[in-house]
C-alpha cells in the first residue's frame, strides 16, 4: 500500500516594501530589526561569528519589511575600498519562512538594482558567498573567481558582477 500523494505547499512571498537608506538614515527600529534578523539567521542557524564588524557603519542598508511592517529581508552594501575595491554586496538575508518563494532574489535584485542606479553605477560588485549559493549568485549575474576558502567555518567563494549603467 502505498501513502496518498500530499499536494505541494505553495510558497508565495509577501510584498515587501523598500527601504534603501545609509548608515545615519536607519531608525533605532531598522537597526534593531536588522541586527535581530541577521542575528537569528547568521548566529543560531549558521555557527557563531562576528556579525558587527564595524562595516554597517560605512554602508547602504536596504531593507524589506511586509504590509504589517514587520521586517521580512534586508542586505547591506559596503562602500568600495573597505572589504573589496568594490561595493560589495553581503549579509543577504530572508526570514526562514520565505526561503524558497523569490524573497532571497528580490533582495539582491532591488539592491543591486539602487547599487546601479544610485549609488555606484558602472561599477563592479565583489561579494564572499557562501559556496552553496553559488548557483543563486550566478542567477544574479555573479560569476566564481578562484577556489573554494573557509570563512566564519563555512565554505565560500569569491564572486563578482560586472557593473551595470
Amino acid at each position: 500500500m502505498t501513502a496518498p500523494i500530499r499536494p505541494m505547499k505553495t510558497l508565495t512571498m509577501p510584498t515587501l516594501h523598500w527601504t534603501w537608506t545609509r548608515w545615519e538614515g536607519l531608525s533605532k527600529d531598522d537597526l534593531y530589526d536588522a541586527l535581530a534578523l541577521r542575528c537569528e539567521v547568521f548566529i543560531v542557524e549558521q555557527e557563531p561569528y562576528q556579525d558587527v564588524d564595524g562595516l554597517d557603519r560605512h554602508s547602504w542598508h536596504l531593507i524589506g519589511r511586509d504590509d504589517r511592517g514587520a521586517l521580512q529581508a534586508y542586505c547591506r552594501v559596503v562602500d568600495p575600498g573597505l572589504k573589496y575595491d568594490e561595493p560589495s554586496l553581503g549579509r543577504v538575508v530572508t526570514r526562514a519562512h520565505l526561503r524558497g518563494t523569490g524573497a532571497g532574489a528580490a533582495l539582491v535584485a532591488e539592491a543591486l538594482r539602487r547599487c546601479d542606479e544610485q549609488a555606484w553605477p558602472g561599477h563592479a560588485n565583489r561579494i564572499s558567498a557562501q559556496a552553496h549559493l553559488q548557483r543563486f549568485y550566478g542567477a544574479q549575474g555573479y560569476v566564481a573567481l578562484g577556489e573554494e576558502y573557509m570563512e566564519d567555518n563555512i565554505p565560500h567563494r569569491e564572486m563578482v558582477r560586472a557593473g551595470r549603467e
